[in-house]
């Protein structure tokens, strides 16, 4: 169906016929009985997936592994046909094959083609968080003017991978985890949370905290050799390899967090609530703008670190080779700063200026919205 003169087409080729019948990305309703819509033809999305995922020669990055995933089929009220539950939840993996149907195996007839390819298409795409302190002022003229720098305070850039589970962390000392479908939500988890932000401290009310999530590289910006007949095709491609897309870019002042922190559970309108935990940190959820997805934050009121950095053990070697005395000096500057901005809540009576550690946990955002940014967004990406 998808092969010119006996030879299958390349993975930027694809993925513009993909583009072409992706319309219904963005409605809000679909007629499941709709056959004669290539979108809802379950052969050409099988038939994709399988030349995408499974037959393309493109080499596959580093970063790629080997798993592919299928979404059961939806019911007539948009419900997962199967028993939606953590025996049987609205999706399966299996490890990649060179056969796509030996993969399926029994369970070909429940698959959703389409929704599958959608799947795999984020779920192989890489992606990065920036969360960092920003200054009221220069967020506002960023909104103002896309022109405008946005130039954070402190940031933290970390790697992060596209789930169809959900982590829910626990914030006492157990640090337990359990694992949970998300699907039709995407989840973006940071295993590490509490050591990767442990510097993200708001101390000051022109702070402000901000989470952007770009998507940058693999399945979604395939990067192939194309042909020089089309020149104007060549150089959009071109430049849709060397960019990136801005999923989520969310932003809360200090004065929102510090109110939702202290009243225990608050609510703002839809734009977050607290949910307290029996350990020290409690559970900040933001929506991002128009309500567009969710970001959960481990936040808690930071102490005087100053008055805990003096003692030091005896130097040891962790298991990893790295020394003991540069731990205590990566443990020291992190303290040092946790101090600076303590002292400077300390100037202000006010114990609302206690300063907030703000650690990241997790992106949530339904894979429609991911998929329709990936293929279609055409804004400028958020850098910082």
């Amino acid at each position: 169906m998808l092969s010119h003169g006996g030879l299958p087409p390349s993975r930027s080729e694809m993925l513009s016929l993909v583009k072409k019948h992706s319309n219904i990305l963005e409605k809000t309703y679909v007629d499941v009985h709709d056959e004669s819509d290539m979108e809802m033809n379950q052969g050409f999305w099988h038939d994709v997936l399988n030349l995408y995922f499974i037959q393309s020669k493109e080499p596959r990055g580093h970063q790629d592994d080997d798993l592919v995933f299928f979404v059961r089929k939806m019911d007539l009220h948009g419900n997962n046909s199967s028993d939606d539950s953590n025996d049987n939840p609205p999706y399966f993996v299996r490890r990649w094959a060179s056969k796509l149907d030996n993969m399926v195996g029994d369970s070909l007839l429940e698959v959703d083609w389409r929704r599958s390819f959608y799947l795999n298409l984020i779920a192989h795409t890489s992606f990065t968080v920036t969360v960092a302190i920003c200054s009221n002022q220069v967020l506002r003229n960023h909104q103002v003017g896309r022109d405008s720098p946005l130039t954070p305070i402190y940031k933290v850039i970390k790697t992060v991978y596209a789930s169809p589970s959900r982590v829910n962390f626990q914030l006492d000392a157990r640090k337990e985890a359990q694992t949970v479908p998300a699907y039709p939500d995407i989840c973006f988890a940071i295993d590490d949370f509490d050591s990767t932000f442990e510097t993200v401290v708001l101390s000051d009310t022109d702070h402000c905290y901000c989470v952007v999530l770009n998507a940058h590289a693999g399945a979604a910006f395939p990067d192939e050799n194309i042909p020089d007949n089309n020149a104007q095709k060549t150089e959009n491609l071109r430049k849709t390899n060397n960019s990136k897309v801005t999923i989520f870019s969310g932003f809360v002042n200090f004065q929102t967090v510090r109110e939702a922190f202290d009243a225990g559970r608050y609510r703002l309108g839809s734009l977050l609530s607290l949910s307290h935990s029996a350990g020290k940190a409690d559970k900040l959820y933001m929506k991002g703008p128009g309500g567009r997805g969710e970001v959960e934050v481990a936040v808690s009121g930071v102490e005087d670190q100053s008055q805990h950095i003096s003692g030091t053990s005896s130097p040891n070697v962790s298991n990893s080779g790295v020394s003991f005395a540069s731990i205590v000096k990566q443990a020291a500057s992190v303290a040092s700063f946790a101090a600076k901005a303590y002292a400077a809540a300390s100037k202000n009576v006010d114990d609302e200026m206690l300063p907030l550690k703000c650690c990241l946990m997790s992106i949530s955002l339904p894979w429609e919205l991911i998929a329709h940014d990936l293929l279609f967004k055409g804004a400028p990406p958020v850098n910082m």
